[in-house]
């Protein structure tokens, strides 16, 4: 007999459960780390312009999408483009890609989560208060990572015990189920988070100019920087790309976890008010909260040169470096750092959690396992799987699986997506299906967005990735002889990976029509 199928308790939930897999570490690290490295004001333009012709649309088309296949029983992505596109039977496999990201993408980031619950301990003991410029503090990181050994770290022993606990917990979460666990967790986690990031600008603001022997690095002229534009950046196409890389990995958008979030959903449960209300809290914690936190405390204490320098030397040097430093100066420094890295896990958390969800809703919905066999069956492979990124760290095996698991498969799969929400399944049916049950009528000219801007917009980022970057990264170019073989290896460890959920997924459309003739005799 099939399982029941699982549901969201509240419309709060389902909004607080996608709000937190979108609120996460690329609100409050990669964000800032992106609005520097492009240019700082100049980056908020294509920002804004990528939200509203990217960001919104793949929104509303993956809550529609996803709601609309949770009422034929499917949960993931496969079952989903099959809804959508009946007479195709190859579809369903672009749709692997659905669940293919979010376990890549899991494999790294549960490891990073990790640090932070190392670091809020590390924090509130006082264990890096000696680290008092940018290059100690960074030792104490690759000390920590086990990439360099020093008197902080001997090896990858404390990592490892607080990446087992981030592990065992986020299982926990998954195994209480959609309900009794993901819903509970973020009803709680993100109001919390949002608590005490309100907290930490608070108390950034009052921070005013650190050092009168520089009156210009004050808080005042780091908010200047992130809103005064460069015009002349936005001439960079790089600037562009980047922009619409981050409406992805911030909304969440293109991996798949919205769809299977959504396909909880009642029939004429909204999802136009819902989508948007979504967004909106991740919006409001990543530009309100997230820049407005790290930017102007590393401008006030570093100035703008030196905060560069510090974010072109990697994506979490300005969470995991700058902010210990600058937190550290304060009165209380120990609780305000201990605040931060709080603050991050449980962003991290509530992001995990959601990468988890759709290989096990596939493995409920496709195999007809109980929620404690596939949450099992999940978390046994991934550990298994997680093991390279924590032990090969430095040898670009993050990169491989940051790239191929959180950009290149992500657009793909957006592309996808879109084309066949607006064109295969048509732009009537698609735009009746989005406003059944909803709350808001969504402005007309949305349609015309979905259906040419958004997949045009997305045809032209793989366009120029095909034109700029495709046989160098192909052909490794760039790579350290000595990661050679570890970064080979992951790339065939990703096939492998591509191809046994192909052929789950195959497997499992076997399964059903064997159902479906029992049933018809």
């Amino acid at each position: 007999m099939d399982m029941k199928r699982e549901q969201w308790a509240s419309k709060l939930g389902v909004i607080l459960a996608v709000a937190g897999s979108a609120i996460g570490l690329g609100n409050f690290l990669r964000f800032p780390g992106q609005v520097v490295q492009n240019g700082g004001g100049a980056f908020m333009i294509p920002y804004f312009i990528a939200l509203l012709f990217l960001g919104l649309p793949l929104m509303w088309i993956e809550w529609t999408i996803g709601r609309f296949g949770g009422g034929f029983g499917h949960s993931t992505a496969p079952g989903m483009f099959h809804s959508l596109w009946e007479k195709n039977r190859f579809i369903k496999y672009f749709g692997v890609i659905g669940i293919f990201g979010p376990i890549v993408i899991f494999l790294y980031y549960i490891y990073i989560e990790s640090w932070l619950l190392g670091y809020s301990l590390f924090a509130l003991t006082g264990k890096y208060a000696a680290c008092a410029t940018s290059e100690s503090m960074l030792g104490f990181l690759r000390g920590y990572q086990g990439i360099v050994v020093n008197e902080h770290f001997s090896g990858l022993g404390t990592a490892y015990f607080f990446f087992l606990i981030t592990f065992l917990l986020n299982g926990l979460v998954l195994y209480r189920g959609v309900q009794g666990g993901i819903e509970r967790v973020c009803k709680i986690g993100v109001p919390l988070l949002l608590l005490l990031a309100v907290g930490l600008v608070v108390r950034v603001f009052f921070l005013g100019t650190p050092d009168p022997a520089q009156p210009g690095n004050n808080v005042v002229n780091g908010l200047g920087y992130l809103w005064n534009p460069d015009w002349s950046a936005l001439k960079n196409s790089r600037v562009w790309l980047a922009a619409a890389g981050q409406i992805f990995f911030t909304l969440s958008c293109g991996i798949g976890v919205i769809l299977t979030y959504a396909s909880y959903l009642k029939k004429n449960d909204d999802v136009a008010l819902s989508g948007l209300t979504a967004a909106s809290a991740n919006e409001f914690a990543e530009v309100v909260l997230g820049a407005s936190l790290v930017i102007p405390a590393a401008y006030a204490f570093f100035g703008s040169e030196a905060m560069a320098d510090i974010a072109r030397g990697g994506v979490f040097n300005l969470g995991f470096v700058t902010m210990p430093l600058v937190l550290q100066k304060l009165a209380f420094g120990n609780l305000f750092g201990f605040l931060w890295f709080v603050l991050l896990f449980i962003a991290g958390i509530t992001s995990s959690i959601s990468l988890a969800q759709p290989a096990v809703a596939f493995l409920e919905d496709e195999f007809n396992l109980s929620r404690k066999k596939a949450v099992g069956i999940f978390m046994v492979v991934t550990f298994v799987l997680t093991q390279p990124a924590i032990f090969f760290l430095g040898r670009g095996v993050v990169d491989e699986l940051d790239f191929w698991g959180g950009s290149f498969f992500l657009v793909v799969f957006a592309t996808v997506e879109t084309i066949l929400f607006a064109w295969v399944f048509g732009m009537d049916r698609a735009w009746t299906e989005l406003h059944a049950g909803s709350d808001i009528v969504i402005p007309k000219f949305y349609r015309f967005i979905i259906k040419y801007i958004t997949p045009a917009f997305l045809l032209c980022i793989l366009g120029f990735w095909l034109v700029q970057d495709w046989l160098p990264v192909m052909l490794l170019k760039g790579v350290n002889p000595a990661d050679l073989p570890y970064v080979l290896g992951t790339r065939l460890g990703l096939l492998l990976l591509l191809a046994v959920l192909a052929l789950l997924v195959r497997q499992s459309w076997q399964r059903r029509k064997q159902k479906e003739g029992v049933h018809a005799a």
